[in-house]
């Protein structure tokens, strides 16, 4: 090629070359399908040993590339759980009560995330009163106040009493205008009053 001259390439080389670098644009890695047999010792066959090294490379690239995005991706998940765990611990306030702080907007995604941590502890813990307190809740809406709703009653139906504390009156009062049916809920001011419940409750059923 170099002085000129011109070369007679067969039709199946050519095809090679071709299926390779259709195999490359479609992410399909597999040596025996992006790896050319050099068989020819001619000016094409470096060709297409410049073609094998290209696609070697190209594949640990896109590999590498898949690995970082999957790393990066397990590393958000990992950083979205430490903030769920931050923003609405479940702790142990006294023995057989637990207590699930809400703070901020409770959208659909957050409610189920709330409700199943609030379950699995119930279930795990053998807690027997649980106190939401909702005092870091500064905004209600329909939907907010029914998934709030909806996650006591399910952690009744494990037989947990629960008591919601920390309604303010902003809160109450849009509460009031969404016609909000509260009266299966058990409400007081704060959490201190919340507990004080919670021990009667516990008092009482332990009498029986």
């Amino acid at each position: 090629m170099s002085d000129g001259q011109t070369i007679t390439i067969e039709t199946r080389r050519l095809e090679r070359l071709r299926d390779v670098l259709a195999f490359l644009s479609v992410d399909e890695f597999d040596p025996e399908k992006i790896q050319i047999p050099v068989t020819d010792d001619d000016e094409f066959g470096l060709i297409e040993e410049t073609v094998n090294v290209f696609a070697s490379e190209f594949a640990m690239a896109k590999q590498r590339t898949a690995e970082l995005e999957r790393e990066r991706l397990e590393t958000i998940e990992r950083q979205r759980m430490a903030i769920a765990d931050l923003s609405a611990p479940i702790m142990d306030v006294w023995d057989g009560v637990i207590a699930l702080p809400v703070i901020g907007l409770v959208d659909t995604q957050r409610s189920v995330e709330l409700t199943e941590r609030l379950l699995e502890r119930i279930s795990t813990s053998g807690a027997r009163a649980v106190i939401v307190d909702v005092t870091g809740v500064d905004v209600v809406d329909t939907a907010t106040a029914n998934h709030l709703l909806q996650m006591i009653r399910a952690a009744s139906l494990l037989g947990a009493f629960c008591v919601v504390s920390g309604i303010s009156p902003q809160v109450a009062q849009t509460l009031v205008q969404l016609d909000v049916d509260l009266t299966m809920i058990r409400t007081v001011r704060n959490l201190k009053e919340a507990l004080k419940e919670s021990l009667k409750h516990l008092s009482a059923r332990g009498k029986r």
